[in-house]
């Protein structure tokens, strides 16, 4: 396993945000994070990254105890986030934000990650001199995905990927997934559209207020959608 966690729990200060969640992420799989708003996805990434506070329990990232290391001390060691909202520096040029994520690789891994992100990217390396604020959200999606990739991770998460985005946006973002897993790198998903994480996961965790309710395989999950759409609220044409 790249990923373990053991009985982690989470919190903002005194609230409580995720409850002794035990999880296992095999090397090379996609595994989605699905639930309400509200449920804990976020704040478990965050968590992660080294930004949320872990109280209790264990995060073990390739049989190591990650779970008091720096955000810095993470992105060293190969975890990358792609957060919701993408948090771009918006006054800052495409270029210019690319090279704030490989702030932790040599000079000469930078330019090599660079070109790989604008290989993935093209309209990012139409735009390099432009603003990351004057983008589409499609291409402030991709530049935080890049962004994310200038730290040459193992490990790349991503918050809500599709939120917010047209289909054609989603559809490049999803095969950029595709792309990355293929070449071996391990991701782990947020997302509200059930659909698309079924899509593109090997394994799926499904949580509600902090807990874990369901768990399995992206074929299970298939087959259990009805039961997982409850649990998310979903309903009819809320299926995307």
């Amino acid at each position: 396993m790249l990923l373990t966690l053991e009985q982690v729990c989470c919190a903002y200060g005194n609230m409580q945000v995720v409850n002794q969640m035990d999880l296992s992420v095999e090397k090379g799989s996609v595994t989605a994070l699905l639930g309400a708003n509200g449920a804990g996805k976020s704040s478990l990434i965050m968590a992660l990254a080294g930004h949320v506070t872990v109280t209790s329990g264990r995060v073990l990232y390739d049989d190591q105890n990650i779970t008091h290391l720096s955000p810095m001390e993470r992105v060293k060691r190969g975890i990358a986030l792609c957060p919701e909202g993408r948090r771009l520096f918006k006054d800052l040029s495409v270029k210019e934000n690319l090279v704030t994520g490989g702030y932790t690789r040599s000079k000469e891994q930078c330019e090599k990650n660079m070109t790989r992100v604008i290989e993935m990217f093209p309209r990012l390396g139409e735009r390099l001199r432009q603003k990351a604020g004057s983008l589409s959200g499609g291409e402030q999606q991709m530049l935080a995905i890049g962004r994310a990739l200038m730290a040459d991770p193992r490990l790349l998460m991503v918050d809500e990927l599709s939120l917010g985005l047209m289909p054609k946006a989603i559809d490049i973002c999803y095969a950029a997934i595709r792309e990355l897993n293929r070449e071996g790198m391990t991701i782990l998903l947020v997302e509200q559209s059930t659909q698309r994480a079924l899509e593109a996961a090997d394994a799926v965790l499904v949580l509600e207020s902090g807990n874990t309710v369901w768990q399995g395989s992206a074929e299970e999950a298939a087959q259990s959608s009805e039961m997982i759409d409850s649990i998310l609220g979903l309903h009819g044409d809320e299926k995307k």
